[in-house]
């Protein structure tokens, strides 16, 4: 099989999964390769993730230092369009800050220099959390519905990738046994995920795939679903399948 080709989003967003070390370290990578996709050709300045977790737990992760300050303000007094958008799971658009009344509250506790607009949208997390993506431009009405579009794109395009690395790191502070159980289970969901995109079928056939190479090799499922994470797909003998 070639793997000579030129990486998706998808397989960036795995590897940063597993190249990344911690769950914030994860939504860190997420941030900076969306300011990187959406800031290319337009006023976008920062791009932000905030997560909430089930039982409080909150993350956010920024692509500057600016970014982190104006979504942790949000969180400070409780209220602000990234906090409205993740909670309510509704895309917020502020075109305006100077004159939109709605955030006067946000607007002076964070003292805002170099944004005049933000375009916060839902990213779907699963049923344990609710997940925002947060763009803020240096001018007014930078978002139109072109822009709206393509981060509503973007967002969706990162929802399996978020569920999956929650499931992953749901446990960090738990025992490790608990840790190791869930990351085979998200590896061999990762591992499913690439056997889909190679063979353009559904999740039971690439199931079927993955325990066709493991009874063949006669290794456990867990340890044929690493190699194929890693790259290595199955031999010639499961090779027609893929």
């Amino acid at each position: 099989m070639a793997r000579n080709r030129e990486l998706t989003a998808s397989d960036e967003y795995q590897d940063l999964l597993l190249e990344s070390p911690g769950f914030t370290e994860f939504l860190l990578g997420l941030a900076m390769m969306s300011v990187s996709r959406l800031g290319a050709d337009s006023s976008i300045l920062d791009c932000t993730i905030t997560v909430e977790r089930a039982g409080g737990t909150s993350t956010v992760a920024a692509s500057s230092e600016e970014g982190q300050r104006l979504d942790e303000t949000q969180y400070a007094i409780g209220d602000g369009p990234c906090l409205t958008a993740e909670r309510e799971q509704r895309t917020v658009l502020v075109g305006d800050f100077r004159n939109d009344p709605q955030w006067a509250r946000y607007r002076d506790e964070a003292g805002f220099e170099n944004v005049l607009s933000v375009l916060a949208t839902p990213i779907p997390a699963g049923r344990t959390a609710h997940a925002a993506l947060n763009c803020y431009a240096a001018s007014a009405n930078a978002f139109d519905a072109a822009a709206v579009e393509l981060v509503e794109e973007q967002a969706e395009s990162m929802s399996r990738i978020l569920r999956l690395a929650l499931k992953l790191h749901a446990a960090e502070s738990s025992h490790g046994a608990l840790r190791a159980a869930l990351k085979s289970r998200a590896v061999v969901d990762a591992a499913l995920s690439l056997i889909m995109l190679q063979t353009r079928g559904g999740r039971d056939r690439a199931l079927e795939v993955l325990q066709a190479a493991s009874q063949s090799s006669n290794r456990r499922l867990q340890e044929v679903a690493s190699d194929i994470v890693d790259g290595h797909f199955p031999g010639p003998s499961a090779d027609h399948h893929v």
